[in-house]
């Protein structure tokens, strides 16, 4: 009696909180501070580079542009200035050109939102494109298999032995010259493999559970099974693989644009200016250095968002605190 009355009372003074999947994938999110961190980092970076010089028809706070060239200020050096007066410095300010100038006097700050507006772009074409091509033949592989599985593995099992580098490479020299848009897309149909492979493997552990065979046995049909109870439940693996590839999409466009077959001239990303401005990290570093930062953050913060959904779409992690 005395510890069945016992247990009454824990159970009365004890409120139990049912949370659905959704809300304990965003509360461990939200838990998780480098997550948290690259959020805001990559949102204040999207927010600087669209809202500065603006993006087509929408004007700008920037008052100068990345087309318009000037005399030389201070020799070119950046007149940013993050030292208050009372340790010697000149206070916090921007000055008339923070980040410098180049060689003919355009601003370098407005190239490098530009390039940074440029990058960002590529890089959500591409994950996009890469995501939902990877996505539908992961799951037509894992769902169908015979032929069709041996065909897109195949096809797969071929894109994947040749560097990846290499066939971005021939697409951005084909393709380089007919805008950012076309380029972005042709990278992401030849960066899917990986995803696709994933989506696969959710799907063979999945299209054998018993919520398949039911919707099999009442005649419904493989794309309403793919689409409505199969890819659901492989979400959090997309999702995940989405954020990474806008990451890996970034560091790609830089490392095309570097090389000389990416974005052409005369638009500008951040990749082409380290390529443009390899030259001068001695003389003038700024101009290195700027659009380095740039990609360093954007990559970093997408990474840490990319880690902190993959650790709240875990199941392992199923013990969330009330």
């Amino acid at each position: 009696m005395t510890i069945s009355a016992s247990a009454s009372g824990a159970a009365q003074g004890m409120t139990v909180v049912a949370r659905t999947q959704g809300q304990m994938v965003r509360r461990r999110f939200f838990r998780h501070r480098a997550a948290l961190i690259g959020m805001f980092a990559f949102g204040f970076v999207i927010l600087l580079a669209f809202s500065s010089i603006g993006f087509g028809p929408i004007p700008g706070w920037w008052d100068k542009t990345y087309l318009t060239t000037g005399s030389l200020v201070n020799q070119g050096r950046p007149t940013l200035s993050v030292v208050p007066e009372f340790l010697g410095g000149e206070g916090i300010h921007l000055g008339e050109h923070p980040f410098g100038q180049d060689n003919i006097g355009i601003d370098y700050f407005a190239l490098t939102m530009r390039g940074a507006q440029q990058s960002i772009i590529v890089a959500f074409i591409v994950a996009i494109v890469a995501t939902s091509v990877g996505t539908l033949a992961g799951a037509f592989a894992g769902y169908f298999r015979k032929k069709t599985e041996s065909f897109i593995m195949r096809l797969t099992d071929v894109m994947i032995t040749i560097p990846i580098l290499i066939i971005a490479a021939i697409v951005g020299r084909t393709f380089g010259d007919s805008g950012i848009v076309i380029l972005a897309i042709c990278i992401g149909l030849v960066t899917w493999p990986m995803l696709g492979r994933l989506v696969r493997g959710e799907f063979l552990s999945l299209r054998e559970k018993e919520f398949v065979e039911a919707a099999r046995a009442v005649g419904t049909s493989a794309s309403r099974i793919i689409f409505r109870h199969v890819l659901p439940n492989t979400v959090g693996v997309i999702i995940v693989s989405a954020t990474l590839a806008v990451a890996n999409a970034v560091l790609l466009e830089s490392a095309l644009s570097f090389l000389g077959v990416g974005v052409q001239p005369p638009d500008v990303s951040l990749g082409q200016l380290i390529d443009t401005y390899r030259s001068a990290m001695t003389t003038r570093p700024w101009l290195f250095w700027w659009p380095g930062v740039f990609i360093i953050a954007i990559a970093l913060s997408i990474n840490f968002i990319g880690d902190g959904l993959r650790d709240a779409f875990d199941p392992r992690q199923t013990r969330v605190r009330a």
